[in-house]
Formats: C-alpha cells, structure tokens, sequence
C-alpha cells in the first residue's frame, strides 16, 4: 500500500517484531506454513490492546480490519479461504502493519497505525477498498459473497443507534479475556450485589413506598424516572432513580453543564466567586423541593438496586454516564465505563464526590477497575454511608 496514506513508525514496528511469532504451520492447513510475520491470536490481541492504549496518549488514530469467512461456507471452504486470504494480506498491507488471528481459526486481523485521517474519502473506505482491490484480484469478484470484510476505527467517534452498544468493543478483546480470568471473584461479587441489594429493598420498602406516596402528592409525573444509561461493555440500560424533577423539563440544562463539568469549567456555590468550587448544578430549577432533600441524601438513588438485582450494575463501581455525556468524553475517558460494571457507589463518591474535577473522578475511576478486589469493594461499602450522612458535595 502507498505511504502517502501512511507515516511509518519505527519504534512500532520493533514492538511489533518482538511480539511476533516463528514461522509455524496453520491449524487450518497442515501444508501452509504462515509467513513469518504472522501473528497468532494472544500477541495479535495484545498488540491491539497497546496500540488502543497508546492512541488514548497520543490520540494519534488506527484502524482494525476484520475478515472472517461467510456463514453459507462449509467448515473446511472457509479454512482453506482464510489461509489464502493470509498470504494475500501480508502482500498487501505494508511491514508496519500486523497481520495475525483476532479469533484463532474464525477472524482474521489487521491494525493498520499512524494513519492519515485528512482525505476527503474516510480511510476506513481507502483502506476496505485497498484491501478488497487485491482479494478480487486474488479471488475474483465473487469474493463478497465469500468474505466479511468490517473496519473499526479508534478513536471511535461515530455517533451509535439507540440499540447499539456506545463502543465497539471489537477494539477491547482484552476486556473479555480479564471478565474470563476473574471468574470465581466476579461470582462472587454478583452473589454479594444479589443478597445486598434484595436484603436493602426487602428492609426499606415501607420507607420507599412513603416516599413514592410524597413524590405523586407532591408533583406531577412518575414516581420513578427512567434513563438511557452506558453500561460495561457499552450497553445502554434503563437506569432508575426516584424522580427529583418536574415533568417535562429541558434536558438542554444538563447537557450544557455536562459539557462544562467535562471541560474543567466550575460552578460556585450561591453564585459567589469565594465559594468552594463544585462541579454539580448547584441551583437547578428543574428540581422540586422533596427532590432536594432526596438528593441531598442519596435516597433517590435507592431504585437503582432493582437494577443491581438485574445484573445491570453493581453495589460498587463508577457511576453510568448518559450517553450525550458519553459522546462529548476524551477517548481516555471511555475506560471509567468499559471496563468495569458501573455501580450505586464507587471510589468517587466516598473520596470527594462532586467537588472532585471531572478528569480526577476519571483516574479514581480507572484506579478502582485497575486494582479492583473484593477488599476494596468492603472497604467503599463501610465508607459509603458515612459519605451520605456527611451530604458533602451532594446537590
């Protein structure tokens, strides 16, 4: 492929030659042996976790192509296909570029780096039609009809559909490899959320009903809100709070104080530049008068241990973003949400809750998911209630 799509990196392609395999002979074809830069699928993924995490430094983009073979095709039709499909695409594609097994024996991979985003054409499409160029040639026009060829650009900055997940998580193997290897905690941890959350709502319920009560008598609207929030993985789910709001409010409110409290921008207690700075709509007129007290003392968050019980979140992690928040994020920001369950409490909230800047609430975040244990988990939960009682940071 032509470097004018492309600046090579060195000091890529020696990362890439240290992780690269022998030359070995496919499980496919007993008779073909892989070029000898062939990647099998444990460094193919761990290089593609690097890269990830080196384009959220550097913001610098790359692109991860997929071919796997059609589903109408016999077992030993797509084997043969994906071993010559191999030798075709190390032809193709330059030395820098990986080449290697996303599946072993099912998806075929390619991570294309230090590409040039600034065509008129998006280069995912230069590339498709780069690579398809040199199949057809290979195999003929037919060759659609043999090959699902997708393109996943990181950073991703597409726009998903409601009943998308908020990422593509074609470019996070290694987070259901680390879901595989903590198996037994994670069990365990599910069996802790079930018995917490049931036993809160079994012992609260008369409480939950007075406050249900109070909320219908004293506005109009339902008792309990529903939103669209990003879950792990990216999976959107109806969260549920006790409505603190108005009927029929604007949403423009929040979403232009989303992009604020993103950028750093901070709103003062009583509008008075003394005040200690917090980043919370402090006078939100939406909110009705029980909805205060509810927020000021975390009891409208108490519906969101049905959705514990569900499995859509759990007692502890990083709290789930609306998705016109999860859209305005730097691609770091992502890794708060992706990578771990989100929860009714968290690092977060026992720690400084919304007098913690949006980029410091981010790393205790990722430093939760990234030494997350069990111990941690009790050591947020004893700390929780003594952060509620104290309302420091609650609005």
């Amino acid at each position: 492929m032509g470097n004018s799509y492309f600046r090579i990196p060195a000091l890529w392609e020696q990362g890439a030659r240290r992780l690269v395999g022998q030359r070995t002979v496919s499980a496919l074809d007993s008779t073909a042996a892989l070029p000898s830069t062939f990647l099998q699928e444990a460094p193919f993924q761990s290089m593609l976790t690097l890269e990830r995490r080196r384009a959220e430094r550097s913001r610098k983009p790359f692109v991860l192509m997929m071919l796997e073979a059609a589903a109408h095709l016999e077992q030993s039709a797509a084997d043969r296909l994906l071993a010559q499909v191999t030798s075709v695409l190390t032809t193709a594609t330059r030395e820098t570029d990986l080449v290697g097994w996303y599946h072993d024996g099912v998806a075929l991979g390619v991570i294309f780096t230090e590409i040039n985003l600034e065509f008129s054409t998006p280069i995912t499409e230069i590339l498709k039609s780069k690579v398809l160029g040199a199949l057809q040639k290979e195999f003929g026009a037919d060759i659609h009809s043999k090959i699902i060829l997708s393109v996943h650009l990181f950073p991703d900055k597409r726009t998903p559909l409601e009943d998308e997940p908020a990422a593509d998580m074609k470019l996070y193997p290694d987070l259901a490899e680390r879901e595989s290897m903590e198996r037994v905690p994670q069990l365990i941890k599910r069996i802790i959320d079930i018995a917490g959350s049931g036993a809160l709502l079994l012992l609260s319920s008369p409480f939950l009903l007075a406050i249900a009560i109070i909320i219908k008598l004293t506005s109009k609207g339902p008792v309990v809100f529903r939103q669209d929030r990003i879950g792990q993985f990216g999976e959107r789910f109806k969260c549920l709070k006790f409505r603190t709001m108005y009927a029929n409010n604007d949403p423009k409110i929040h979403q232009e104080f989303v992009q604020k409290f993103i950028a750093g921008q901070k709103e003062t207690k009583n509008g008075s530049e003394s005040s200690a700075p917090v980043f919370k709509i402090t006078n939100d007129p939406r909110v009705t008068p029980i909805g205060r007290f509810l927020r000021k003392t975390s009891l409208d968050e108490f519906p969101q241990f049905w959705n514990v019980l569900k499995g859509e979140m759990s007692l502890v992690g990083p709290r789930p973003p609306v998705p016109y928040e999860f859209q305005v994020y730097d691609t770091w920001h992502r890794r708060r949400v992706l990578e771990v369950k989100p929860g009714v409490t968290g690092l977060w909230q026992v720690s400084g809750r919304s007098r913690t800047s949006f980029d410091d609430m981010v790393r205790l975040d990722v430093r939760y998911s990234q030494s997350w244990s069990l111990g941690l988990d009790i050591k947020i939960l004893l700390a929780t209630p003594r952060a509620v009682l104290g309302g420091e940071g609650a609005y």
